[in-house]
């Protein structure tokens, strides 16, 4: 098994303002798996999305990656763990204004040890033409793009995606769809996505809907679809 996560618990607060965001929460992910975390907002995803990131500890289970628990990890081994395993597209970009779109990218690549081609990674990303360009002179859509690029330079394990297409519109969504859509193919990433959109369920291989911090259930989609033809 790829990736596990094993009885996973988090709360926040003390006492009587204590709030227990996760509830025991179990499943597993193959390599190359695309899978979506389903939810209500406050049901958990983004908080199990962070712990699975290294970015969040969890107060009790265990994370697993290729037979590596992050359970007793200190922060230099983390931050190991984050640069050899991880990639983040967040929905907003957080890309470096004064840096190019070639430049914000090799970012990505600075932290790899085996980082992806950058001109093939542009042309993938359909950003070769504005590679020259600075996030000021893009749309939201080319800023997307290019934070993707920086994350999957670095040609990581898994692609964690937090809400990827929530400050775009539905044309530009679709295109981020498809674009990570052909990351998972291309690269063979396995991708966890937070979404709030139901219909992106219809293109990933498993659906996990969380309810109050607990898995309502997990399926497995035998018929999917591809991102340009999901209609929300």
């Amino acid at each position: 098994m790829f990736l596990q996560l094993k009885e996973i618990r988090k709360s926040y607060g003390e006492k009587e303002n204590r709030t227990e965001v996760l509830k025991g929460i179990s499943l597993n992910a193959e390599k190359g798996e695309f899978c979506v975390l389903l939810g209500s907002s406050g049901s958990g995803k983004s908080t199990l999305l962070n712990i699975i990131g290294g970015i969040d500890e969890a107060d009790s289970g265990e994370v697993i990656i290729r037979d590596e628990s992050l359970s007793g990890m200190n922060e230099k081994q983390l931050t190991r763990y984050r640069r050899n395993h991880l990639g983040y597209i967040f929905q907003m970009y957080n890309l470096i204004p004064n840096l190019t779109v070639r430049e914000n990218i090799e970012v990505g690549a600075w932290l790899s040890r085996d980082p992806l081609d950058t001109d093939e990674l542009l042309n993938v990303l359909g950003l070769t033409e504005h590679q020259d360009k600075i996030p000021s002179q893009l749309s939201g859509g080319q800023q997307q793009r290019t934070a993707i690029g920086r994350a999957i330079i670095k040609n990581p394990d898994i692609l964690l995606c937090d809400e990827p297409t929530g400050a775009l519109d539905y044309k530009t969504s679709k295109e981020i769809l498809k674009l990570i859509e052909t990351v998972n193919q291309k690269y063979g990433s396995t991708v966890i996505m937070v979404t709030h959109n139901d219909a992106i369920r219809l293109m990933a291989d498993k659906i996990i809907r969380l309810r109050d911090g607990m898995i309502r259930d997990i399926t497995m989609n035998e018929t999917k679809i591809s991102a340009e033809k999901l209609e929300w």
